[in-house]
């Protein structure tokens, strides 16, 4: 194969397929083929212009499952072999590196964001980081990404058994920190704007759906007995929500922002202060969250078949993706296949 079809995002709103050529092997890189890639927030935000990290143009694509298709001698990879893809690229020396976290590593370049991802035939990919499947389905191999996102932000939140929690936003990040929030043994409990959404919520997590209506206040405050919830996590990609989190923080409570925007964000301090507050940034993932959300998949603590809902092919993209950035009716994941 002397060219392979990727699908680039040439600036916001334009998709089209253009014509590569194969990657190239550095020492210490395997060439793979994306099987399964899905489709994030992250990539909705780059086709809509909204990604406060990226320049175009850029083949998207972080969510991989991904089959391999030459690898070096001695790195314990063959053809044939299906891998989970963790998409952050570290440099292994910086200070974030040193200290055990790469996912915020200084230098970082995640796949699909700040260097070219899996929308495309083949791809050249560090070695380091393939995990192998180990029994895995290609459809789950690429639902463990963004399910590991969620996995760290309940890492760092600490939640803890019997801890009442507030998710805000159903998309699928927040599918993840309410899924893994919940097998923490948490009082859970989804907030979104959306019914459809905070109903799917209850279904694949067994949340408490709270709608953000007028009322919602009143509700959640009936789910914390007047106390507030000891954690809340925001997943909403809204300055605005994010915001109104800190008002749902109980006294001694915890604040984890998973999500990212280009907006600063502002809060009361007197308000931070007097319920000694703590806040948290919530970016990436580890190895160790790969490997919580792989176990848990393989202990079918994961229902995977609840949470893929739409498919599409890498030609079918160009329109498809457009389309689902404004119609998320009956959304929550859509998969990107490759034969």
């Amino acid at each position: 194969m002397n060219h392979i079809d990727a699908l680039v995002c040439t600036s916001p709103g334009q998709l089209r397929i253009e014509q590569r050529p194969t990657p190239r092997l550095q020492p210490g890189q395997a060439l793979v083929k994306p099987r399964r890639i899905g489709i994030c927030g992250t990539d909705y935000h780059i086709l809509e212009g909204k990604h406060p990290f990226l320049q175009y143009p850029r083949v998207m694509g972080h969510e991989l499952a991904v089959e391999v298709v030459n690898a070096p001698s001695g790195s314990g990879f063959s053809p044939g072999d299906m891998c989970v893809v963790n998409p952050y690229i570290s440099c292994g020396i910086c200070h974030a590196c040193s200290k055990g976290k790469p996912n915020c590593c200084v230098k970082i370049s995640v796949l699909g964001v700040h260097q070219d991802g899996g929308m495309q035939q083949l791809i050249a990919m560090p070695t380091g980081n393939l995990i192998k499947s180990d029994g895995l389905t290609a459809d789950e191999c690429a639902t463990v990404e963004f399910l590991a996102i969620g996995a760290h932000a309940v890492r760092r939140g600490m939640v803890a058994k019997e801890d009442r929690v507030a998710v805000v936003g159903a998309g699928p990040i927040g599918l993840g920190v309410a899924l893994f929030a919940s097998l923490s043994g948490a009082k859970v409990a989804v907030l979104d704007r959306d019914p459809e959404r905070v109903s799917a919520a209850k279904s694949i997590t067994g949340a408490e759906p709270i709608v953000t209506d007028d009322g919602y206040q009143k509700k959640a405050a009936r789910f914390t007995s007047d106390c507030g919830f000891d954690v809340v996590f925001d997943a909403t990609g809204s300055a605005t929500a994010m915001q109104a989190g800190f008002d749902l923080v109980a006294h001694g409570g915890r604040y984890v922002l998973v999500s990212v925007v280009k907006d600063n964000i502002m809060f009361a301090d007197p308000d931070f202060h007097r319920k000694e507050m703590t806040l948290f940034g919530s970016r990436n993932a580890t190895s160790q969250d790969f490997e919580l959300v792989m176990a848990a998949i393989r202990d079918r603590k994961v229902p995977i078949d609840k949470i893929i809902t739409h498919r599409t092919s890498l030609l079918e993209a160009v329109n498809k993706m457009p389309q689902w950035a404004q119609q998320k009716s009956g959304l929550i994941k859509a998969l990107v296949e490759i034969d």
